[in-house]
Parts: structure tokens; C-alpha cells; sequence
């Protein structure tokens, strides 16, 4: 498939060019335009896909279907509005002096670098393939949150080094398992590890050996989700580094490692016959929601508010997974859609405003409405949306998933309502006192980048109105896939 090969060879060719180039005045431009091809060659792929059905690639080290061409087209999506937000952004951030001609070459060549990786990740269809390509998205997004060399920054990208380095361990112990497992079902060689492969023999995959190698992988990549306890990683992350970086953190990296567990659960289901890996997901992401929630309240810097939020949702998205079933899934693969637009969203917003106040303090931003009412407006509605309040997305995916677990996990809904209703009045009573208090704040010297943050949030706000029917016959086919 040539769409395939645009798909991953532009933001390689990419982070090898800005590498020499993204120094240059006009690298964000040129960031911001391979982000875009990479986002127009992501749509070709879809439609292809969409038009003769799932199709493997180079003897079948690739793979793609309509779960992970939905994810590999949200992915290019957040990546092109993310580097059209970033490039005033950092320029902001060069002309007063909080970034040099070098970190801004590392900067915008290992944003292509992650870029890769994830749709690496999202196509290869050996799953060896899948535990490299999340390494390789670790060792890019460590440098870029290390990119300001502060004590606080070094500190940040060394425990999400450490973090997320024990966990991507653990998955690749469940990886080496769940080959074993193929090797005793017939599998050899390189094939093994295919998950076309795996999925056609999953009924005779040993289940214990597969059981205890879902365990490892859950723990693993979960890491990478941000779900509890191996979370701390995340909040430092988000707060240390640059604020594009954290809108793809939220918006792709935890998607991309939540796909991997699902593609895992998938093959746990089928060897197993039972439900363990589903209330392990569900155990896991019911601590983590519960957790995180009360822990928002705590938060006094702006970009570690929202990035508990997403360790939230994170952990809300996992639950419904867990549960499975059509309208658990259909919601889950919504919730991704809304959360990772609304997320990245936030963070554009909250980026400008903590430019404008020369903070990231929760106490020192004020009055953003006054100054700049694009910018106040966007984190107000953003906040909004993410919070649950209908008719945005993140309701409608919420509401799914919450009378679903009514209907077949009702012990777990109080857990969920408490930890909604806590979140909503955590984050709410901080950010519209940031939006609508006393002005602080000051002009930047370069026009914010507004217009992604609002095309994000008409998205979601047409999400929770109208699904279009291909679009739901999407997810309908991604949903019954994952089982």
C-alpha cells in the first residue's frame, strides 16, 4: 500500500531533515507542513480502507484495519493542529531566551521521530514490532521534556525514563510469554509474533501461559496509559515540558498504549474463554479514575491540573474496555475520539495563558477572558467539555458507559458518579477563576494560535450532537472487532 509508505517514511524523512534544518526560522512552518502531509496521507489510507475492508502489508508486518486506521487518522489529525499551535508557540518560547538554536532543532525533529513511532506502533502487526515502536516513542518524548535542561525538566524526563522503562520491561517479558505461547500452538520464527496470526490460533494458544503473559502486558503498556499506581510519570511529564508536548502525550501516546492493550485483550479473550483480562482492565481503571479525581483538587500549576484529568479519563476509557460488549466499546472508541480532541485542546488554550502570565501557577493566571478572549473562551469551553456537560462528546461517551455499567456492573457506578462529581468540582472551581477573575496576564508578542483550539471543540460539540452514519458504521466495526 503506498498510502502506508507516505504514512511513515514523511515524518521519518521528516525528523532526519529538521534534524540538520530545525533551527531555522521557518521550521515550525516546516514542522507544521510534514505534520500535514502526513495527516493527508493518514486520510488516503482511511478511505482505502474503508473501501475494500483490512489489509496486510510487506508479508504482513504491517496490518491495518478499522480499529487502528480510526486511531492512525485521530493521530495525524492532533499531530497537524498540534505543530500549527506550537509554531508560535515556540517562538515565543525562542525570544525569551527559554530555548536555544539546538533545542529548537531537537525539538522539532523529535516531534517527527514520536510521530513515526505511533503510526508505527498503530500499523505493524508483529507485536515485537509494537514493543520497539513504544520504546522508541519513550526515548523521543524523554528529550523533549527534558527540552528547557531545568533541574525540574531533567528531574521530569528522568522518573518518566525510569517509569515507563520498568514498565516497558514488564511488556516486554508478556511479549517473550506470549510468543512462547505461539510456539507451542505451531507458531515459528517471526510469524509468531504476528497478530493476524495470533488471532486466527488465539483458541489454541496455552491459556496459562497466555493469562499470566496478559498480566505482564497489561501492567506494561498500562504504564504508558498512566493508570495506577504507575501514573506519577505523567503529571511531572505534562508540567515540565513544552506544551505541545503534552497535548500529543495525552492526545496520542496513551491512546496508542491503550490500542496495544486491547489488541492483547483481544487475544487473552479468545485463549482464555473467561473474563479475566476484562475485569483486570476494569480493576485497573476504576482505581485509576477513583485515584485521580481526588488527587485534582491538590493541583496548583495549570498543566498538571489536566494532566490528572487525563490520567481520568484514561482510566474511565480502560473501565469501559474492560466491561467489552458492542455499546461498551462503541463508547470506549468515542471516548478516545473526544477526550484526546478536547485534551489537546486544553492544552493549546492553557499554553497561551500561562505564556501570557509567565506562569503555569493556577493562582497567578487571572482574568484570561479580558486579555484574550480566544484564549479564555477555548480553556472555559474546553473545560466544560471535558467535565461531561452535554451536548459536548465526552457526555454522550460518558452516558454510554455509565448505563452500561448499570446494567452489568452496578457496584462499580457509585465509584464512578463520586470520582465525576469530585473531578467536576475540582477543575471547575479552578479554571474559571483563571478565566473570568481580575486581569494578570499580558499580550504575547506573537498572535496565540486559536484556531486549532477551536476546531477540536467544534468536533466534539458535533460528536455529542450527531454521529455521522459512516462514521458510527466505523465504530460499530471497530467495536465488534475488538469483541
Amino acid at each position: 500500500m503506498s498510502e502506508l509508505a507516505f504514512l511513515l517514511g514523511i515524518p521519518l524523512l521528516g525528523a532526519a531533515a529538521l534534524a540538520f534544518r530545525g533551527s531555522q526560522y521557518r521550521a515550525p512552518e516546516m514542522n507544521a507542513i510534514l505534520s500535514g502531509l502526513t495527516f493527508l496521507a493518514a486520510c488516503a489510507l482511511t478511505v482505502r480502507i474503508i473501501s475494500i475492508g483490512p489489509r496486510t502489508a510487506m508479508n504482513e508486518l504491517f496490518f491495518v484495519d478499522a480499529f487502528n486506521v480510526f486511531l492512525v487518522t485521530l493521530t495525524a489529525f492532533i499531530g497537524f493542529t498540534t505543530a500549527l499551535f506550537g509554531t508560535p508557540y515556540m517562538r515565543v518560547e525562542r525570544d525569551r531566551g527559554k530555548v536555544g538554536a539546538g533545542a529548537m532543532r531537537l525539538y522539532h525533529s523529535m516531534y517527527q521521530l514520536f510521530t513515526f513511532t505511533m503510526l508505527l506502533a498503530l500499523t505493524t502487526n508483529n507485536m515485537g514490532i509494537l514493543w520497539v515502536a513504544l520504546e522508541g516513542a519513550t526515548l523521543a518524548t524523554v528529550l523533549l521534556v527534558s527540552l528547557y535542561r531545568t533541574p525540574a525538566s531533567l528531574e521530569a524526563a528522568w522518573k518518566y525514563f525510569i517509569l515507563c522503562g520498568v514498565g516497558i520491561a514488564q511488556a516486554l517479558f508478556g511479549t517473550i510469554l506470549l510468543y512462547l505461547a505461539a510456539s507451542r500452538a505451531g507458531g515459528t520464527g517471526g510469524e509468531a509474533l504476528l497478530w493476524t496470526h495470533l488471532n486466527a490460533a488465539k483458541g489454541q494458544l496455552e491459556p496459562s501461559v497466555v493469562a499470566i503473559a496478559f498480566v505482564f502486558l497489561l501492567v506494561g503498556y498500562g504504564t504508558k496509559v498512566g493508570l495506577a499506581p504507575l501514573h506519577n510519570w505523567l503529571p511531572d511529564a505534562h508540567a515540565e515540558g513544552p506544551t505541545p508536548i503534552s497535548a500529543v502525550l495525552s492526545g496520542l501516546l496513551l491512546n496508542v498504549a491503550l490500542y496495544a492493550v486491547i489488541r492483547c485483550k483481544v487475544l487473552a479473550d479468545g485463549a482464555l474463554g473467561t473474563h479475566l483480562a476484562g475485569n483486570l482492565m476494569m480493576g485497573f481503571g476504576l482505581l485509576t479514575v477513583v485515584l485521580s479525581a481526588f488527587f485534582l483538587g491538590r493541583q496548583t500549576d495549570i498543566k498538571r491540573l489536566f494532566a490528572y484529568s487525563s490520567i481520568e479519563h484514561m482510566g474511565f476509557i480502560t473501565f469501559a474496555f474492560g466491561m467489552g460488549g458492542a455499546i461498551a466499546n462503541f463508547a470506549g472508541l468515542l471516548h478516545m475520539t473526544v477526550h484526546s480532541l478536547t485534551k489537546s485542546a486544553i492544552f493549546f488554550a492553557a499554553g497561551h495563558a500561562a505564556q501570557k502570565a509567565g506562569t503555569q501557577n493556577i493562582d497567578d493566571i487571572r482574568g484570561l477572558v479580558h486579555m484574550s478572549p480566544a484564549v479564555g473562551w477555548g480553556l472555559m469551553i474546553g473545560t466544560l467539555a471535558i467535565l461531561g456537560l452535554p451536548p459536548f462528546g465526552v457526555f454522550a461517551a460518558e452516558f454510554m458507559i455509565l448505563t452500561t455499567a448499570m446494567r452489568e456492573h452496578a457496584w462499580a457506578t457509585p465509584f464512578l458518579l463520586v470520582a465525576l462529581a469530585v473531578a467536576f468540582a475540582a477543575v471547575f472551581g479552578k479554571v474559571q477563576t483563571m478565566v473570568f477573575g481580575d486581569p494578570s496576564v499580558r499580550p504575547l508578542p506573537h498572535r496565540p494560535a486559536a484556531l486549532p483550539v477551536f476546531v477540536h471543540l467544534v468536533i466534539v460539540l458535533i460528536l455529542g450532537l450527531y454521529i455521522p452514519a459512516h462514521l458510527a458504521a466505523w465504530y460499530r466495526e471497530a467495536a465488534s472487532m475488538i469483541g
